[in-house]
Parts: C-alpha cells; structure tokens; sequence
C-alpha cells in the first residue's frame, strides 16, 4: 500500500503529461515504473504528442496513452496560428479525458504538451508535479512552473530566477546498464570480447553525428581495428546508407535506429559519442560510460552543452563544439577520439571518476512525491 494511505482511501490515478521526444516519455516511464513497484494496482495514464518515437516508446513499455494534438511553436505566422490551435485543442482533449477517466495527479514531463494539459489539470483542482529536467529551463516548463503545486528539478538550474529542489532524474528499468559488458554486447549481436564504440543522437537522431562519426572512423580505421562501433542513428531511413558507409571503413559496425533496451547500449559501450540532452546525460552518467558529448548547436539558450557541464566537471566526460560546419567540428572531435580510443588508462580513470560522483537513480523517490501530492 502506498505511503500515507489506508485501506479506505483509492489509490493514486496519474496522468503523465509531455512527450515530442524520448527525452521526454522517459522520466516518465521510471516514474510510472516505480510506481507500479509501490503498488503494481496504481493507474498511470500518459498524454503524450502524436509524434511516432512518443507512440513507439509507450507500446513497447506496454503503457496506456492517450496521444494529444499539441504543436510545438514555430516561429512562423503559420507556427504560431498551429501551436494555438494544438493548445486549445490539447485542453479540450484534456477536460473529455478527465471527465470519462478517474485521474487525480498529473506529473508534467515538460515540452509542448505539457502546458495545456496542466492548464486544463488545474482549472479542474488538480494537484500537478512538474519535473524539469533542462539546466536551463524551458519555455514551457516555466509557464507550467507558474501553475504546478510542486516542482522537482533533475539537475540544478540555472538562469530565470528559478531555484527549483534539484533531485536527480528517474532512469527507466530498460535504459539502466545492468548487464555485464559481454553479456550486453552479446545480447545485442556484437562481438562479447570487443571495446564498444556507441554512437548516438538520442532518440530523434543527430544530423552533425551520423554525417560526421562515419568519415571520422574512416580516418581512425587503425585506432579502431580492435573496436567495435553501435551506431544509433534515429531514422530508420538512414541506416542501409550509413551501414554501406562504415562498412568501408574495414571494421565491425551496427547501425540501428533505435533501441528500446538502452540498458544493453550504455553497458556495453567502452565511449561514446553523444547529444547531450538530459536524458542522455543522465543515462551514460548513471552507466559510468566516458563520453564525448557534442550539444545541439541550435537552440538559444544552451540547454545541452550546460546539462552536460557537470558530468564534464567530474572529469568523466568532454564537450566538443558542434560547429555547424563539419570540417571544423572534425578537427576538434577526432583527434581526442583518438586519444581516448587508443588510452586505456585514460578511459579508466574517466569511468571511476563518474562511479564515485554517480547521482543515482531517483525514481522511488520522485515516485513518493507523486503520491504524496495534494
């Protein structure tokens, strides 16, 4: 039974609301998954958007989802006139859904979903948790900030005037490194006694990566000749290309689009190169993997390169610079590929660095805050 409830009052009813990307329906997932743990009767319910990564998740997880028409803002007249619309139409979904469901939480993921299902959330008393998980909050997390009843930070932000209780962010049970490296690297059809190179965007994929990592590996194909390279690409239209290009390079490469079990990914990689959004962050921090993160260059503020600063400050990872031109990102980017491939010693001393700071995993806790909400 949960904690704080007795035989005569219902169990919780949570609503998740937020998605658009992994990064979002994750958190999410290790929260409903410790819910579950707590009492497997309690009733998780995600809105997510309608966007196929946030559909393919959930089925996988085998949650129950109610997919919203939210719009993200473009900054276009047309944008704009398609994100209000997808907001009131969010809100409208939102009140049906409330009326012909008993829900009486709802955890906010953040993003363009979130906001006008907690509208709505809150014009009917709800009590809504919001879950940050950017260092540098969002647009939408700060309005949603304004209306929820609680707000939990993953990591402690910075800028806006927000001093949010930095928690830690949930890892999903399937994202979670348990697996030995070899049994990992077996499990996903690589060679068991290889150093694993992973390569990965995140689950939408990163344009700069997938271009660049394939030309880089040609140049390296000696430091690579022990190695082995998973790379997660994000679009399943991409792999025959990519795949035809590394296999040029002369060593054993997979290229995926996606994996559902990330847990397998994080323990059997020996480095990787990555995104650096919150939950990638995260995840190959909580799997002790020494990474070199190139931050999405495009967004204004610098949410990634700043989520990614204090597992650099651990000394467990490096940010090099997406410079939007690919040949001056090379040259940042492969000579330290390099000197981490070819430097055991190097990886070591950057993988007991992220064991002795790992934060942890908090989903039990962030699922008792869920309960405990009022």
């Amino acid at each position: 039974m949960p904690a704080g409830s007795t035989a005569s009052e219902p169990l919780p009813s949570v609503l998740f609301a937020g998605g658009g990307s992994g990064g979002h329906i994750s958190p999410g997932l290790a929260i409903a998954e410790a819910l579950q743990r707590i009492d497997a009767r309690i009733e998780c319910l995600f809105a997510p958007s309608m966007r196929e990564i946030d559909r393919s998740m959930l089925q996988q997880a085998g949650a129950e989802f109610v997919p919203m028409p939210a719009r993200p803002l473009m900054r276009s007249p047309r944008g704009i006139v398609d994100c209000w619309r997808g907001y009131r139409a969010t809100m409208n979904a939102t009140r049906g859904l409330l009326a012909s469901r008993r829900i009486d939480r709802v955890v906010a993921l953040g993003g363009f979903v979130s906001a006008p299902v907690v509208s709505e959330a809150r014009r009917a008393g709800l009590p809504v948790l919001l879950l940050n998980l950017d260092r540098v909050p969002g647009r939408a997390n700060r309005m949603v900030a304004r209306k929820a009843t609680t707000v939990l930070s993953a990591v402690q932000t910075i800028r806006h005037g927000t001093r949010w209780p930095a928690v830690g962010l949930p890892i999903r049970q399937a994202a979670q490194a348990r697996a030995t490296p070899e049994a990992a690297r077996s499990a996903l059809g690589l060679d068991p006694g290889r150093e694993t190179l992973l390569i990965t965007g995140a689950s939408q994929g990163a344009r700069t990566i997938n271009e660049l990592v394939p030309r880089i590996g040609g140049n390296l194909a000696g430091a690579l000749a022990a190695w082995q390279v998973l790379h997660l690409c994000g679009d399943e239209h991409l792999v025959p290309t990519l795949q035809s290009q590394w296999d040029k390079a002369g060593f054993p490469v997979q290229v995926r689009s996606f994996l559902h079990e990330m847990g397998l990914a994080w323990a059997a990689a020996s480095l990787c190169i990555s995104r650096a959004g919150a939950n990638s962050v995260a995840e190959a921090w909580a799997g002790a993997v020494p990474t070199i993160f190139l931050p999405y260059p495009y967004h204004r503020d610098m949410h990634q390169q700043h989520n990614a600063q204090p597992m650099v400050n651990t000394g467990g990872a490096v940010i090099v610079e997406d410079r939007r031109d690919g040949e001056s990102t090379r040259l940042a980017l492969e000579p330290l590929l390099l000197q981490l491939l070819a430097s055991h010693e190097d990886r070591t001393r950057m993988r007991e660095a992220l064991v002795r700071e790992s934060p942890g995993n908090v989903a039990a806790q962030v699922a008792q805050t869920v309960i405990q909400l009022s």
